[in-house]
This record gives structure tokens, C-alpha cells and sequence, in this order.
């Protein structure tokens, strides 16, 4: 039986996230891995990220969960080619 009163183990819900953001002007993408998706909005918005500055501010379009760094890291490799380009403009529509 569980001990109701136990420590929940933070790493079992760890969580990377795939984003991509799309600026107001509709011109650019960014795509990137974090584990808090919110706060990396925040920093581009803000202005925290040199190669977003100049297009934002930016908005999620897409967000995908993993549970490994690696898991993640891989999807947005996949997102920056041309099949994965491809792919995510089939799933926006």
C-alpha cells in the first residue's frame, strides 16, 4: 500500500517540452526544447533570446511532452528539416 503522507518524487514528473512559436507579424519561426514553456515564452517576449529579438513578440503555436531530454532534442531536429517543416504546416492546418 502507499503511504499517502510520502514525498511524491519530483523526477517521476519531469517533463521536456518541443515549442514553437510563431511571431505576431507571421513571418518567422522559432522551434526549441525547455522544460517550462510558459517561462521560455516570457524570456522571447522579453527579449532574453538574441536570435528572437528582432521578430518578436511570439506566440505558441505547437508544444509537444517527452519525458527524456534526448526524446525531445531528437522531435526538434526533426521539426528543423524539411520534412519536418512540412509535417507541422500539415498539422497547423
Amino acid at each position: 500500500m502507499v503511504d499517502p503522507q510520502a514525498p511524491i518524487c519530483k523526477a517521476n514528473f519531469d517533463m521536456y517540452h518541443v515549442y514553437i512559436l510563431l511571431n505576431e507579424a507571421k513571418t518567422r519561426t522559432y522551434t526549441g526544447v525547455t522544460d517550462d514553456v510558459n517561462k521560455r515564452l516570457r524570456d522571447h517576449n522579453a527579449g532574453k533570446v538574441k536570435s528572437s529579438r528582432p521578430y518578436r513578440p511570439y506566440k505558441i503555436i505547437h508544444s509537444e511532452s517527452f519525458a527524456t531530454l534526448s526524446e525531445a532534442r531528437q522531435k526538434e531536429k526533426f521539426y528543423k528539416t524539411t520534412t519536418g517543416r512540412r509535417r507541422l504546416r500539415e498539422i497547423l492546418e
